[in-house]
């Protein structure tokens, strides 16, 4: 496994990075991209043999960029496995620079709404700055001439060569993020867990979603079969105001006979329905971070 190359939304120190190498895969080269959506394209070209983006967030739910991507943009990658893991935050400068000294606050946008509470605390009044990674926000921080702060891991600011003035720093401790491994479609579970029950995700949407009673009719083909589903999220279809597409996480792998009638079922409400992956769920969180 030394030659396998595996992609990572990046840069190097985001939390998709540390969770990747807290996975236990052996591989020889891991390889970030700038975006989930990049990320996404690379396994489904061939570029990596899988690649890890963060999917849902304990606090702030569904990270909309690796949704939007897997269920409209992507059809050729799939979902193989997953990794569930702890979340912490740390605020790190530049090095000398005191907390009274920032005057602006940088990060990626699902870190900066773990931190609320902390910000307008001990930052009140400060210029809030969108990143396109946590990894990304402390580099700017690290580099930029501006008395920036940046949140992200510790194992960044170590990396950019920054002073960390506070760690443990989110608003909710025992914060975990769920990351998913995808692959080119037909690839087999990249993560394989024999003992733990089989997960699988989908998505769908139809012309009849204006109608009532609509999803009621398409969730019953599952709620009828026995199955159970543990998430359902709303995405925009991206085309009329008022038109969604749903993606559903639900027990069992599309190999057992009453989870293929249902998805099969369900084609009779909707437009589309997809299979975005079937994969061993992950098992407890057992990752601290750097």
């Amino acid at each position: 496994m030394s030659d396998v190359r595996l992609g990572y939304f990046g840069p190097a120190g985001t939390f998709t990075h540390a969770a990747l190498l807290a996975s236990g895969h052996a591989f020889g080269e891991a390889v970030p991209y700038a975006t989930e959506r990049e990320t996404i394209l690379a396994a489904a070209r061939g570029e990596v043999a899988a690649a890890m983006v963060p999917i849902e967030n304990s606090i702030e739910g569904g990270v909309n960029a690796t949704l939007d991507a897997l269920a409209l943009e992507v059809e050729d990658a799939e979902i193989v496995g997953e990794e569930v893991l702890p979340v912490s935050h740390a605020l790190a400068v530049r090095r000398s620079l005191t907390l009274d000294d920032v005057v602006a606050v940088t990060s990626h946008p699902q870190a900066l709404a773990q931190c609320r509470r902390f910000i307008a605390e001990h930052l009140p009044g400060r210029r809030i700055i969108a990143a396109t990674s946590t990894a990304e926000a402390v580099r700017t921080a690290a580099t930029s001439n501006e008395r920036l702060a940046a949140i992200g891991t510790t194992t960044a600011a170590e990396l950019y060569e920054c002073d960390v003035l506070a760690a443990g720093i989110e608003d909710e401790h025992g914060n975990q993020t769920r990351f998913v491994w995808v692959a080119a479609r037909g690839t087999a579970p990249f993560a394989p867990r024999p003992d733990r029950p089989a997960k699988t995700s989908i998505v769908f949407h139809g012309a009849g979603d204006a109608s009532p009673g609509w999803l009621v009719r398409c969730l019953d083909e599952f709620a009828g079969r026995g199955i159970n589903l543990n998430r359902i999220e709303s995405r925009p279809l991206k085309r009329q105001l008022g038109h969604y597409l749903f993606l559903t996480d639900l027990e069992g792998s599309v190999a057992d006979a009453n989870v293929a009638e249902a998805i099969e079922r369900l084609h009779a409400h909707c437009e589309v329905v997809r299979v975005l992956g079937s994969f061993p769920s992950a098992g407890p969180a057992g990752f601290e971070p750097g």
